[in-house]
């Protein structure tokens, strides 16, 4: 049903707001902001990738009309981890305000800084750990280990006068993770004695019975099909999947295979992983790129982006024959990730174009190669008969999720009535105790298009939809503005419609005569003439072809 937007109320001395900018109805830009006496803190700014229907997109960021005139007042922005959907519009954020601190674990501002630097940003930061407290204006921030597909996740309590908040940020509960880093349920059960007036839970996973699969048990699957492979290994996955990465550089060492890696940011983040003592890199594993084509086919595996289909990634030119790495018979690919809902297709096409070259691919469908970060209902239930919270707020996720995890709330003996679902740009007040909704802002998607922020819309996407869908069709003619009569034309021209434009002989003498009689009706305006040319070209294509087409007509005075 669509947004009733509502303008929220006066905000109360000691109530704390809470704006979920982004994540609500989305997997991606994950944003909130919290704001208590006129002071405002932000967890998170992420991106969102788009969908096949925003073609040229490149990223989709959270509307920060809310925050815009007001940067003045934001202490900080708190990076719960460094996966993109919550750390990739931080550039963005900063573009505005230079000098917001950024507080995070070691290895999130890491590779947010990477980033900055690529905008030619020095940020403030401050590193934080688990058990840490900090104390910011009004808020008092306490860091809490969460174990996710990334290492140094951080979950954050929110203490203020108006009440304690717990916002979990991505988290799972592997009780046998790869770096020996668990949830830590200690700190939550504190945290619950203390009160936790509202809690704001991952939802990405909460319409998932059970618990998530530990990271562990990837390891041996991963070391079967490369053991397996006759020629070469391509292993596709997130830029930023630490873990995964871990286990793909274990299972080619014990196969006596290297590991070239493929990708800009697979190269920057896992470069940056290594570095820090993330990623635990065997000897005489890694080999460059350019001298893998040396080695035997057999004795190498390259990991490479690409994991989601994305057309300019590795994988897909792989697919797409664009790619140094020519795929072919018996090579083996493994796309050890999740697929993000949206990019069903996309993957999909890059699967069929790497099996029809002689690839044979291994992904989640047929092989346990990939396992979620995100905790299951089951994960999720503890969490809140540990917890026992006032309030929820669940947040990152599309609505089935958000919906799925207020139920499970619900049945730990939450009330309905404290239970909030929105969509982004829902404004909740906590005072007390109690949530109230305030009301709900109007916020919208922003477009990054190459070097444009926010100049394209949704009006430009439909645009550019029917341009790829249905081609373009261009008509000139020159016309006598005392008579009314063409003097040139009309010459058409038409990309994607078809491929000999004498198609349109047809609908030439249907033009003139539309022309001939708006003008004995007196019509002289070229704007006007622009209008029948375009509704009589329009009734010829819909009846003779069945499209839909964008019509340029192109009217001037001779």
């Amino acid at each position: 049903m669509p947004t009733t937007i509502q303008t929220p109320r006066a905000l109360e001395k000691g109530t704390l707001r809470v704006i979920p900018i982004g994540g609500l109805g989305e997997i991606g830009r994950n944003m909130t902001v919290y704001e208590i006496d006129g002071k405002l803190l932000i967890v998170d700014a992420g991106v969102l990738f788009p969908e096949e229907h925003q073609p040229g997109v490149d990223l989709i960021l959270p509307d920060f009309t809310p925050i815009k005139d007001r940067l003045h007042d934001v202490l900080g922005v708190v990076l719960t981890h460094g996966h993109e959907d919550h750390i990739g519009a931080v550039p963005y954020l900063l573009r505005l305000r230079k000098d917001i601190p950024l507080l995070g674990s070691n290895l999130t501002l890491a590779l947010v800084e990477a980033k900055l630097k690529e905008h030619r940003i020095t940020p403030y930061s401050l590193v934080v750990k688990e058990g840490q407290i900090e104390k910011m204006g009004p808020f008092e921030l306490e860091f809490v280990a969460v174990n996710h597909s990334i290492p140094d996740a951080l979950a954050v309590a929110i203490r203020t006068s108006a009440g304690l908040v717990l916002h979990t940020g991505d988290f799972k509960m592997d009780q046998l993770p790869l770096d020996n880093r668990i949830t830590d349920l200690r700190a939550f059960a504190r945290l619950g004695e203390e009160g936790v007036d509202l809690f704001l839970p991952d939802s990405t996973n909460a319409d998932v019975p059970g618990f998530t699969a530990p990271e562990r048990d990837i390891g041996p699957v991963l070391d079967d099909i490369i053991s397996r492979a006759p020629r070469r290994v391509v292993v596709a996955s997130f830029s930023s999947h630490v873990h995964r990465v871990q286990q793909v550089l274990d299972a080619a060492h014990l196969n006596g295979r290297k590991v070239a890696f493929m990708g800009r940011s697979m190269i920057r983040n896992m470069t940056i992983a290594a570095d820090l003592g993330y990623l635990k890199v065997p000897e005489n594993v890694l080999i460059d790129s350019k001298k893998a084509k040396d080695l035997p086919d057999d004795r190498i595996v390259y990991m490479s982006t690409g994991s989601q289909g994305e057309p300019m990634a590795v994988l897909a030119r792989m697919a797409n024959l664009e790619h140094q790495i020519e795929i072919g018979e018996g090579d083996t690919v493994i796309l050890a990730s999740s697929l993000i809902p949206g990019n069903e297709n996309a993957v999909y096409r890059v699967i069929d174009g790497l099996t029809k070259l002689g690839a044979h691919v291994v992904h989640k469908g047929n092989a346990k190669v990939h396992v979620s970060g995100h905790a299951s209902a089951g994960e999720l239930l503890y969490c809140y008969n540990i917890l026992r919270p006032k309030n929820v707020l669940p947040v990152h996720g599309e609505h089935r999720h958000l919906y799925a995890n207020a139920a499970l709330a619900q049945r730990t003996g939450v009330p309905a009535k404290n239970i909030i679902t929105g969509q982004d740009g829902i404004v909740v007040d906590l005072k007390d105790g109690k949530v109230t909704v305030a009301g709900q802002l109007d916020l919208s998607y922003v477009y990054v298009d190459g070097s444009t922020v926010g100049e394209i819309t949704d009006a430009d996407l439909k645009d550019r939809r029917v341009l790829s869908e249905e081609g373009f069709i261009s008509v000139f003619l020159a016309i006598d503005p005392a008579t009314g009569r063409v003097v040139v034309g009309p010459e058409i021209q038409s990309r994607g419609f078809a491929e000999d434009d004498s198609v349109f002989d047809d609908v030439r003498p249907k033009i003139l005569a539309a022309l001939t009689e708006a003008a004995e009706n007196g019509t002289r305006d070229t704007h006007a003439f622009t209008q029948v040319v375009r509704r009589t070209v329009g009734r010829w294509v819909n009846s003779q072809h069945r499209r839909r087409p964008m019509i340029v007509p192109v009217v001037i005075s001779a």
